[in-house]
This record gives structure tokens, sequence and C-alpha cells, in this order.
């Protein structure tokens, strides 16, 4: 099941205009990219960023940039909502265990939001890898995990 994303249809595609809410927060990531593409940074290395998203019902992770190659393994199921880059509004629907690899070649990325659309808590994991054609992404202060006292 480790396909690309370019090959699972969208249930739902539309390019329709977004909320204004949603279209500024866009606008602010394009002046200031978020690295951030998880709820919380598990763990990293010198060849990896492990993340963990976790949206309750109706929650929603802002837009963030991925630049590094990765994957994410869907550890609930679940029905979720993107706003992605190129205008799109797409929906998915997840199973637990499904797995996806991107991979972006020098200079490509990809912004997006996710919203959990289902009635209950949707979980993913995310590993980026850091030797990709594009260099990591500097992590605002405070995103990585406290060594333990």
């Amino acid at each position: 099941m480790a396909l690309t994303m370019l090959e699972k249809s969208a249930e739902k595609k539309q390019i329709s205009q977004w909320a204004p809410d949603i279209a500024a927060e866009f606008e602010r990531e394009a002046k200031n990219p978020n690295p951030c593409v998880g709820s919380t940074l598990l763990s990293e290395n010198e060849r990896a960023r492990v993340w963990i998203i976790r949206l309750a019902p109706g929650e929603r992770i802002g837009f963030h940039r991925h630049v590094l190659d990765y994957f994410w393994t869907a550890v609930s199921g679940g029905r979720a909502r993107q706003h992605v880059h190129d205008g799109t509004i797409v929906e998915y629907t997840y199973v637990p265990g499904e797995t996806r690899h991107e991979t972006y070649d020098k200079g490509a990325f990809k912004v997006h939001d996710l919203q959990n659309l289902g009635d209950r808590e949707m979980v993913f994991m995310t590993v980026e890898f850091k030797d990709s054609a594009n260099e990591p992404m500097a992590l605002p202060e405070g995103v990585r995990p406290q060594a333990a006292a």
C-alpha cells in the first residue's frame, strides 16, 4: 500500500475560493514558511525527523511546507480535507496502515493544511528524510523535544 498521493484519487477535488481566514493564513505561510509538518516532533537525528499529527473531530493543522522526501502512515482511519497550494481543496478517506511516500526535486515543495472531517480522532505519523534534494528547513525554537533531566 505504499503509493504516492499522485496515485490516489481524491474523493472530492475542486478549485474554489477559500474562506478569507484560510486564504490569509496561506499568505502568511508563504511569507514565513512553516517547516512543522506535524503537531509534535517526536524524534530527530542526523538522518530523519519523526512527527505525529493528532486531530480531534473538526480540528485542523494549519498550513505547513514539505520540502524533504517523506512518508506518512495513517495510524487511525478517517476522512480529511486539505487546502493545497495549487488552489485545490481535496478530501480523502484514510484507512489504518495506509502509507504514502512523497519525493521532492530540488526547489520543489508542497504547502497544505489538514482538517479532520470525521467524528473520531485521526492520527498520522510522518517521517522526513534529511538527505533529500532540498536542505531541511530550520525548525522554530521550542519545537524539538526537551531532553529528560
